[in-house]
């Protein structure tokens, strides 16, 4: 059986921006930019997201299984029954970020994130009502903190009284959900 004469690329092109780091390496190859729409997920990247406010990505992600182990693996229903003591275990949490207020706003945070649950049916439903066609919106938009479709997200949310999901953190989170696949057209993983 004959193969056919492929030319496989030598050397992966990646974004720029995950620089030469391991593990941001795995993480731009094997999640950023992948669609889901599994509301776990959805509910873990609202809380890293949001933790990350003012900080750079990599030092949430090298916390990533910290913050795993601190809000119950992500259950969104547990997180949302944290009590004050949990409150202070999490403040007690080296392996994490510990702010008070983005502690209290990650509990608040699942605690809305169940309420939209039960109005839309999923969060993924009323994220993507957002969204053109209620797709992913697949294109380059080139370096850019912000689009129509965070801000009115981010305004939504707002009003719905989550915190530290400002426009610019949810274009974040919609770049790394899939929501937006902002991948440079030369990138291997695009």
């Amino acid at each position: 059986m004959q193969t056919a004469n492929l030319k496989l690329p030598t050397q992966l092109t990646r974004c720029s921006w995950c620089g030469t780091d391991p593990l941001y390496m795995e993480y731009h190859d094997k999640e950023w930019g992948k669609t889901t729409h599994d509301d776990k997920v959805l509910f873990e990247f609202l809380t890293l997201e949001a933790a990350q406010a003012g900080l750079s990505w990599i030092t949430i992600l090298r916390r990533r299984e910290n913050y795993a182990g601190a809000f119950a693996n992500f259950d969104v229903k547990k997180v949302a029954a944290f009590t004050e003591s949990d409150k202070e275990r999490l403040l007690n949490d080296a392996g994490i970020i510990r702010n008070r207020l983005k502690i209290d706003s990650a509990i608040r945070n699942a605690q809305l994130f169940i309420e939209v649950q039960k109005e839309f049916g999923s969060f993924n439903t009323y994220l993507y009502s957002f969204m053109p066609d209620g797709k992913p919106i697949i294109a380059y938009h080139g370096p850019q903190v912000s689009t129509p479709e965070s801000d009115a997200i981010s305004k939504d949310m707002k009003k719905r009284g989550f915190k530290f999901f400002g426009t610019t953190i949810c274009y974040a989170f919609m770049q790394a959900v899939g929501m937006v696949n902002d991948h440079v057209p030369e990138c291997s993983f695009r």
